[in-house]
């Protein structure tokens, strides 16, 4: 947790959850699903929660953990469209009488996750995923007010999905990145086609550009802190390695044993490996 006078963040890590997958990946791991971060920016009464989770049963524990702070939830921020960042929101916000948001681009994406759910999502989490109609609204300039403190949701563009945005809260020095930025946790490379790494690249430059102290990734080794600086460094240098080595290699799995053996530390290797069949196709 970080505070600033009244103002506060605290984060809700949802741990990996087992994929419907019986292959296991190439190093031998079951297929899992990446940790997923809650953030959920906080005054003296009222809050903000920023990314709800994919299932169910991770709604019910991020909710309980709402209700315990004791705080008025007012608003749902969705950074972008995949549904693991999303698909929660409609319970999240029924339970806490709260408006889910988002910015107008991200909300075309959530539109084109929920139509591919039932041949995605729904094989990989068969019964796990509430119902998840789209109703995120835009917000005026893409600012919101929490107790006299300003929220910005800037647009990014493509990142590791398209029209992705983050939530910087300038007066605590944070930024709430989604997927622009990663900690500790293989990168999601399979839109990343096409010169969608260097796209992703000036994301980051935009968040960087922001100066934040703290960011809170969408996917997080929760031992990790939350450095600004480290972080940024560390995305950059995953989409750098996989520059090099793509090059070097003729297909998926060359590719993932050398990603693997050039972050051995990070977690959940089946995002990685997805993420290699997706590029040599």
């Amino acid at each position: 947790m970080s505070t600033s006078g009244t103002l506060a963040y605290d984060v809700f890590i949802a741990d990996p959850i087992p994929q419907n997958v019986t292959e296991p990946v190439p190093n031998g791991d079951r297929r899992m699903f990446s940790p997923l971060s809650v953030t959920l920016v906080h005054g003296e009464r009222d809050a903000v929660l920023v990314d709800p989770p994919l299932t169910t049963a991770q709604a019910e524990a991020v909710g309980d953990w709402v209700a315990a702070s004791g705080k008025n939830l007012t608003h749902i921020v969705a950074t972008h469209g995949h549904g693991d960042h999303w698909f929660t929101a409609g319970l999240l916000a029924e339970r806490f009488g709260a408006t889910v948001v988002a910015a107008e681009g991200t909300i075309k994406e959530m539109h084109r996750n929920a139509a591919i759910r039932p041949q995605f999502w729904d094989k990989l989490f068969p019964g796990q995923i509430p119902d998840a109609p789209v109703t995120a609204v835009t917000v005026p300039g893409n600012r919101l007010t929490l107790e006299g403190h300003e929220l910005h949701i800037v647009e990014v563009g493509h990142s590791d999905t398209d029209e992705t945005s983050v939530v910087h809260v300038p007066d605590l020095g944070l930024v709430v990145a989604g997927d622009v930025i990663y900690n500790g946790v293989h990168q999601y490379l399979a839109e990343s086609a096409d010169g969608g790494r260097d796209a992703w690249r000036r994301a980051i430059d935009v968040v960087e550009d922001l100066r934040p102290r703290h960011i809170v990734t969408g996917h997080k080794n929760k031992e990790l802190d939350d450095d600004a600086l480290r972080t940024i460094a560390e995305t950059r240098a995953y989409l750098d390695a996989a520059d090099d080595l793509l090059a070097r290699h003729d297909g998926p799995l060359g590719f993932f044993h050398a990603m693997l053996e050039r972050f051995p530390d990070r977690l959940n290797p089946g995002a990685l490996w997805g993420g290699a069949v997706a590029l040599y196709k």
